[in-house]
C-alpha cells in the first residue's frame, strides 16, 4: 500500500510539474498568433474607441496582429458569455467597461468577478449630460424642471439594458426626482447617434461616446458627472453643483480573460498594456477621448471589481432597474 502510494505521490508530481512547464513554454511564446478584444458593444462607442486606440499600440508591441471584435447584445452578456467561452489559450480577451446587464438579467450566468480572471485596468472616464440642440434646456436645473412638467415624456438613450448611459441616467432620476423614459440600443455609438438626430432627447453618456457630437454641435452638452469639471469639455460645471447634489458617475475600462487562462499569459498581457498606457502618443489619443490612465496591479483591479459590481448591485436594487 505505502508504494501504490509513493507512486501516486510521483505521479502526482510529475503531472503537476509537467503541467507548470507547459504553461511556462505557452506563455513565453505567447502571443504566436492574432490576438481578440472581444468588444461587447456596437462599434461607435466609448469602450470601442478604447478598445482600438489599444489594440493600435499592442499591435506593435506584442509582434502580433491585436484585432477588434464586436458583439453586442443583451447589455454585453452576449459578448461577456461568449468570450467566457473561449479556450483559455491568450488568443481572446473582454475588454469593456462599466456594465451591469448581469445583475438585472439574473439568467445570464456570466459577471466579472467569478466568470473572468481580471488582467488590467486601463482607466477611468466621466459622464456628460448631453441633450439635442432643439431641446429648450441649457442647465441641470432647466432639464429637471422640464421633467418635471412633462414626466415621462422625455425620452434618453443608452447603450442597452445594465449599460453605463442606462445605470447612471437612472441613478441621475432617482436623486433627481423625475421619470424619464429609457429607450435602449445595442452600443453607446447607435444610441448617441439617435440622441443627435433628435428621435431621443437627452443622453448622460461617457465622454468619449458623446465628445464627437458634441464638438460637431450635433449635441449641447450640459454638464459633466465627475467629481470636479474635466478639461476634454472645458467650461462645464458638475451635475452635482448644479442641482443633483451628491450625484458622481464614472466608466472604467478594463481588461479581462477566459478563467483559467495561465498566470504567465495574464501578467504578460498586463505588461503590454502597462507599456501601452506608458506610451505619451497613446494616452494623448485617450485623453483627447476624455479617458483618464489608471494603472494599477492585476489583484487590485481584481478587488475593484468586486466592489464595483457589489456597489451597482446596490444602485440597481434602490432604483428598481429592471430589464424593458
Amino acid at each position: 500500500m505505502k508504494a501504490i502510494a509513493k507512486g501516486s505521490l510521483a505521479g502526482a508530481v510529475l503531472v503537476a510539474v509537467t503541467t507548470v512547464f507547459a504553461a511556462m513554454s505557452a506563455s513565453a511564446a505567447w502571443p504566436e498568433r492574432p490576438v481578440r478584444f472581444v468588444v461587447p458593444w456596437a462599434p461607435g462607442g466609448s469602450t470601442d474607441i478604447v478598445a482600438r486606440i489599444l489594440a493600435l499600440d499592442l499591435t506593435k508591441r506584442l509582434g502580433q496582429q491585436v484585432l477588434v471584435e464586436n458583439r453586442a447584445g443583451a447589455g454585453a452578456i452576449v459578448g461577456m458569455q461568449y468570450t467566457a467561452q473561449q479556450p483559455p489559450d491568450g488568443a481572446t480577451f473582454l475588454l469593456t467597461s462599466t456594465g451591469y446587464g448581469f445583475l438585472i438579467n439574473k439568467g445570464s450566468n456570466v459577471d466579472f468577478v467569478n466568470s473572468f480572471a481580471s488582467v488590467a485596468m486601463i482607466g477611468f472616464s466621466d459622464s456628460a449630460l448631453v441633450v439635442n440642440p432643439y431641446l429648450p434646456i441649457n442647465s441641470v436645473k432647466d432639464l429637471i424642471a422640464l421633467a418635471k412638467k412633462r414626466p415621462g415624456e422625455l425620452l434618453y438613450s443608452s447603450s442597452g439594458v445594465g449599460g453605463f448611459p442606462h445605470m447612471n441616467t437612472e441613478l441621475f432620476k432617482l436623486m433627481a426626482g423625475i421619470n424619464l423614459t429609457h429607450v435602449p440600443f445595442k452600443g453607446g455609438g447607435p444610441a448617441v447617434a439617435d440622441t443627435a438626430a433628435g428621435h431621443t432627447q437627452l443622453q448622460i453618456g461617457s465622454i468619449p461616446t458623446v465628445i464627437g457630437q458634441v464638438r460637431a454641435k450635433r449635441l449641447r452638452a450640459i454638464a459633466v458627472g465627475g467629481p470636479k469639471p474635466n478639461p476634454a469639455l472645458p467650461g462645464l460645471p458638475t451635475i452635482s453643483e448644479s442641482g443633483v447634489p451628491g450625484y458622481e458617475s464614472q466608466i472604467w475600462f478594463g481588461v479581462f480573460a477566459p478563467k483559467a487562462l495561465p498566470p504567465a499569459i495574464i501578467t504578460a498581457m498586463h505588461g503590454g498594456i502597462g507599456g501601452a498606457l506608458d506610451n505619451a502618443d497613446t494616452v494623448k489619443r485617450l485623453n483627447e477621448q476624455g479617458v483618464d490612465i489608471n494603472k494599477m496591479s492585476t489583484p487590485a483591479f481584481a478587488k475593484l471589481m468586486a466592489s464595483e459590481q457589489e456597489k451597482w448591485a446596490k444602485v440597481i436594487k434602490a432604483a428598481n432597474i429592471t430589464g424593458e
